[in-house]
């Protein structure tokens, strides 16, 4: 009996399958086994994705002009790509993966886009604001190992956006306010002077802005305050502490809040006992605690 001729379905299908086999055996040679097994696994899922979703032509170029776009606005002061994997929530799942959580180990939440290296040094009780606007805000709490040893000398680098809701590398003068960095004392303690966290978009006048707008999402992300913190033979910890009470809290543009990290930030008159007898004047302030517990080194 003759085998039936195969539809033209049929022959699409084989023809599409046919080039997935040669694109993955063409990684046979890798040297590298993880990288051999990452590349396999990226294209089996983007050849899946495109068959899926049975993406055309117009599409596809223009998939590739919004990568270059993104490419053509990343610079030393902007991260598209990070904004990209962070509005699609690639950066949380990532940190999800390689964070897992130990005990009562502070949660990781999203890098972004703003750290710069060698931000200014401040001892304990000092200001990291270097002149920029908003209200100052008291913080302080201890660094400890999951066994709730302190860990002395422990480093940790902070840097928020200000009042107006920018970061200093967002102006276009070469301002370093609202970042540095300090080391905690022999009981694992460290405090200083910042802003009190507001709100404020992520950058949304690019690629990323517009997938956002076509989407009806909003680029907002909730009051927060960045935190980086590492001691010799512990896992380096990259987080935030959000704002308890911000509206944004159900809605963050990254998606990085975790409820662990909403901390109060206590509203203090002006003539409250103010930390280090700083003048503060006529304002009111804010102040919060955000104790750190680092899980040992991989």
């Amino acid at each position: 009996m003759t085998e039936p001729e195969p539809s033209d379905a049929d022959m699409q299908r084989r023809a599409e399958e046919d080039l997935v086999d040669r694109v993955l055996a063409s990684f046979d040679g890798t040297p590298d086994e993880r990288l051999r097994t990452v590349l396999r696994s990226l294209t089996s899922h983007l050849h899946s994705f495109v068959r899926e979703v049975r993406l055309t032509q117009r599409e596809w170029d223009a998939a590739i002009a919004f990568l270059t776009e993104a490419g053509h606005i990343t610079d030393e002061r902007r991260q598209e790509f990070i904004l990209l994997s962070d509005v699609l929530g690639a950066s949380m799942q990532t940190i999800a993966m390689n964070n897992e959580a130990r005990g009562e180990a502070t949660e990781a939440t999203v890098f972004g886009p703003f750290f710069v290296e060698g931000a200014p040094r401040v001892e304990l009780g000092g200001d990291i604001t270097g002149g920029a606007r908003g209200k100052p805000c008291w913080v302080e709490g201890t660094v400890a190992d999951t066994a709730g040893n302190p860990l002395p000398g422990a480093r940790i680098e902070v840097w928020e956006a200000d009042e107006d809701g920018l970061y200093d590398v967002q102006y276009d003068d070469s301002r370093t306010a609202a970042r540095a960095h300090l080391f905690a004392d022999e009981q694992g303690w460290y405090g200083f002077w910042g802003l009190t966290p507001t709100p404020y978009p992520i950058p949304h006048d690019g690629p990323v802005g517009r997938l956002l707008e076509a989407t009806g999402r909003s680029p907002m992300r909730a009051s927060h305050l960045h935190f980086m913190v590492s001691s010799a033979g512990k896992r380096t910890l990259v987080t935030h502490i959000f704002v308890e009470g911000d509206p944004l809290l159900a809605s963050d543009a990254v998606f990085g809040v975790k409820e662990s990290l909403v901390k109060r930030f206590a509203e203090q008159p002006a003539d409250a006992p103010v930390p280090g007898g700083r003048e503060i004047g006529d304002r009111g302030w804010t102040r919060a605690r955000f104790d750190i517990v680092l899980p040992p080194e991989e």
